[in-house]
């Protein structure tokens, strides 16, 4: 599978000296992930979903194809996301961080190629009709599941309809480990479902009474 691989995206995996794809990456490269499709990635925490985003967002902004937007639903997990792909991607691609003033177009993200922020500065940023939009080629929505929550669901529900509209040829790729209705969800967002169970560790449900678990029999 990794002699498959565009170089551009490749150079993700050497970074940080990966050797073997795990199973919802290989589908996901399956499914169509460097060739435009919207997926919608549904496997366990700790599977290899941001991966998935980081290979088709190095893909798109070192061939030249567009900015890559990483949607997180909270301030914090944008800091740490910005932190992170700093320090793993500072010197293939320029990478900024938008979560502050929501009256802003933050128009000196037009130097940026991956920009990280909340569901609610991106929407700002469009009602600002921030210029640079038209650049994007790939959305990757992390936490994908909450479109079903009340407070934060509507503002994402909102964005990815007219990112649609704005964008046709704009690439989704929503993460989740908990959805509900991943076929309807997948159907909604025009995109290929990858599902897998596979987890680094096994997991086992219990019962802890007076200091002791009791795990279910397998």
């Amino acid at each position: 599978m990794l002699k498959e691989m565009p170089e551009k995206a490749l150079q993700v995996l050497k970074k940080e000296n990966i050797k073997e794809l795990r199973p919802a990456q290989e589908k996901a490269i399956k499914a169509g992930l460097f060739k435009g499709k919207n997926l919608l990635v549904c496997t366990p925490t700790a599977s290899g979903k941001t991966l998935i985003a980081e290979m088709a967002a190095a893909k798109n902004i070192l061939e030249g194809r567009g900015k890559a937007i990483y949607i997180v639903p909270l301030v914090a997990l944008a800091s740490e996301k910005h932190k992170e792909f700093k320090r793993k991607y500072r010197d293939l691609f320029n990478i900024a961080l938008s979560i502050g003033d929501y009256d802003s177009s933050d128009k000196h993200l037009i130097d940026a190629d991956l920009i990280i922020c909340t569901a609610e500065k991106l929407d700002s940023l469009i009602r600002h009709h921030t210029p640079w939009l038209k650049f994007v080629s790939l959305v990757v929505i992390d936490e994908i599941h909450l479109m079903n929550d009340v407070s934060r669901g509507p503002t994402l529900e909102i964005i990815i309809t007219v990112l649609k509209k704005l964008l046709p040829k704009v690439q989704i790729i929503g993460l989740s480990a908990t959805i509900g209705n991943p076929y309807e969800l997948a159907e909604w967002l025009n995109a290929e479902l990858v599902l897998d169970t596979w987890r680094p560790v096994p997991l086992k449900k219990g019962v802890y009474l007076q200091g002791e678990i009791e795990f279910e029999k397998e």
